[in-house]
């Protein structure tokens, strides 16, 4: 499984999705979903409905992972052919210096000041992504537009997964958030063919997560399931700049994360008690490790679904990452296949959901 799930996950991010423009992710998508699913269908908004009926009526849940990545989009085309960009989601300027870009499929290059120019002060300073300009190898404007590229164009990463030498369950590489939530859903649907379950599954691909949660409230209002799951990464704090107990005790390659509180305001998740407990115990029955865990650094697209119509029961399973939105997020596998083999669980006790309650 892990194997597999690897090699789905390298073609996955070996696309580009920035957020507002997945569509070569959902097509890609649309494929891999329709001989594993009773129904396939794209809304207007590029959200991917993926639906598996059960062998006898039930309750309808709603697993949800995300098609989009961060990155930028072209804002200007200056007359000496270098490119202007805005950051799209959560893009980091430190980490744009010198990077090897995709504008609209063309090789670029972020440039950065030679080094024997820069002054002691612009060695150790961060530059703001307006100030930084793309390098696609054009000497005019005109080039740029007859490469094809046009204001609005996306601009992602370029950063094939990789895994590293001492353990090949550890890959890394750009938009693994959300990928691998996209290839488990795959693999889910594909171990319940022939299953005995009750009710209905949806499996959803969401689109522009990363700018909002925007996809998940339109394609929850439109499932009303039952029970809503996000499937997502979730930041790593196990590296020597986090205080691991302090601020984020969350492990790579010790199970999937069960989130009980993330974000924090009015865009927040709390996690009903009922739900925590539901998904506990299918850990468990599973035999598969997990954590539980307070994460206020962000969200997933379950602090969007537990708002739509008149509530959501949701969750949000996810996988720890390290190095979030960079080219070299870092995942392990293991944690992948537990957070597949967790989901199974639940797909396979749908008729406990209807006991959920608050009270």
């Amino acid at each position: 499984m892990k194997e597999e799930l690897k090699r789905m996950l390298a073609e996955l991010t070996a696309i580009t999705g920035l957020a507002g423009q997945e569509q070569e992710v959902v097509r890609h998508l649309v494929g891999l979903l329709q001989p594993l699913a009773d129904q396939v269908e794209v809304d207007r908004f590029g959200n991917v409905f993926a639906l598996k009926r059960g062998t006898r009526p039930g309750p309808r849940l709603m697993i949800a992972a995300h098609s989009d990545e961060i990155g930028a989009m072209v804002k200007s085309i200056e007359a000496n052919g270098f490119i202007r960009f805005h950051k799209v989601g959560g893009t980091l300027d430190p980490l744009l210096l010198g990077r090897k870009v995709l504008v609209n499929g063309h090789i670029g290059i972020i440039g950065v000041k030679a080094g024997h120019m820069q002054t002691p002060e612009e060695r150790t300073r961060v530059v703001a992504s307006d100030n930084l300009y793309i390098d696609v190898g054009a000497d005019s404007a005109e080039e740029v537009a007859a490469l094809g590229i046009r204001v609005g164009d996306p601009i992602v990463y370029v950063a094939e997964l990789d895994s590293l030498g001492g353990n090949p369950d550890r890959v890394f590489g750009k938009a693994v958030d959300d990928r691998i939530g996209c290839a488990v859903l795959v693999k889910l649907l594909a171990s319940l063919q022939g299953v005995d379950f009750a009710g209905e599954i949806y499996a959803v691909i969401t689109v522009q997560e990363e700018v909002g949660l925007r996809g998940a409230t339109v394609a929850t209002h439109r499932v009303n399931p039952d029970l809503a799951i996000a499937l997502d990464t979730v930041p790593a704090g196990d590296t020597p700049d986090i205080n691991t107990n302090k601020e984020l005790p969350i492990h790579i390659g010790r199970g999937p994360v069960i989130q009980v509180l993330s974000g924090g305001g009015p865009r927040g998740f709390l996690l009903n008690p009922s739900v925590k407990k539901f998904l506990v115990e299918m850990a468990e029955q599973a035999q598969v490790p997990y954590q539980l865990a307070v994460f206020s650094g962000g969200n997933t697209d379950a602090s969007a679904m537990h708002l739509v119509r008149d509530g959501i029961l949701s969750a949000a399973v996810t996988m720890p990452r390290r190095y979030s939105h960079s080219p070299v997020e870092m995942l392990d596998l293991n944690d992948a296949v537990h957070a597949l083999q967790l989901l199974r669980q639940v797909c396979l006790n749908l008729d406990a959901i209807e006991e959920l309650r608050f009270v």
